[in-house]
């Protein structure tokens, strides 16, 4: 299994995510704070590359960002005629080649986003300012998410002419059903922290300058539990989105045996309590 913290995406001058590896904790950053952390197909391969080549001693992933916003969404320059040196031009391909080459590029930088669903470790998104677009989008992926009392989340596509396209609709409109994740689509209004919270959209709120002291905190909930329990209990409740009634009380007890199986002759901890 490779090394995610060896390599970097590069675009312009210098690292444009950068990946830290702590024990069981891997952090994953977005890296190009003059840009606002406008990302860009280099960025999106490597993404996933970090997810599909994940370690598995890694048990929580965390995706933030520097400076003051988490993301402002695409890099703009992509949509320009010219393109972005190094980068597919997206209007070149659409232009020349026709839809079905398009879909199979779109299908390439999905991956930097779906590719976090499919990991067993929880991931843990901490959004800061401005998630736009494919930021709000790379924050979905996510399965948790903790936010500033200052962040913007937006989906601006639709006011581009375009659609979100980077895996963002389906839990979307898992979290908010499919009228009010709608609304917030075609209108491309800004959704505050409270109501991201309120929604379900976000877990908490926090001030800007507590945002990585309460990150280290969840993190150190999160590892307290037991590796399996954890891995299980994330597959298990991600199978409940999908499953029918029946499937996913099959889904319990095939979980819950195989835990008990490896409890056999394990010391017994303490109780909570």
């Amino acid at each position: 299994m490779s090394d995610p913290s060896t390599r970097s995406a590069r675009s312009g001058n210098g690292e444009s995510v950068k990946v830290d590896r702590q024990g069981p904790r891997l952090t994953v950053t977005l890296a190009r704070p003059e840009k606002r952390n406008a990302q860009t197909p280099t960025m999106w391969a490597r993404l996933a590359e970090i997810a599909r080549t994940l370690d598995e001693g890694v048990r929580v992933v965390v995706l933030n960002a520097e400076g003051q916003d988490f993301s402002a969404g695409l890099d703009r320059g992509m949509l320009s005629p010219e393109g972005i040196p190094g980068e597919p031009r997206v209007l070149s391909v659409a232009a020349n080649r026709g839809i079905g080459e398009t879909e199979q590029l779109i299908a390439g930088f999905q991956e930097g986003f779906t590719a976090w669903g499919e990991v067993d470790a929880l991931v843990i998104a901490a959004v800061q300012g401005n998630a736009i677009g494919a930021g709000f989008q790379l924050a979905l992926a996510a399965d948790l998410r903790l936010v500033t009392e200052d962040v913007r989340l937006a989906m601006r596509e639709p006011s581009l002419g375009l659609v979100p396209d980077l895996g963002g609709t389906l839990p979307l409109v898992r979290t908010l059903g499919y009228s009010r994740a709608l609304e917030i689509c075609v209108t491309s209004r800004f959704v505050g922290a409270g109501e991201a919270v309120g929604s379900g959209l976000a877990t908490l709120a926090v001030p800007n300058e507590k945002l990585a002291a309460v990150t280290d905190e969840v993190v150190a909930a999160i590892l307290e539990i037991p590796d399996a329990a954890l891995r299980e209990t994330k597959r298990l409740l991600r199978a409940a989105i999908t499953n029918d009634a029946q499937a996913q009380l099959r889904a319990e007890r095939q979980a819950q045996a195989r835990l008990l199986t490896g409890l056999v002759g394990a010391p017994i901890g303490p109780l909570p309590g």
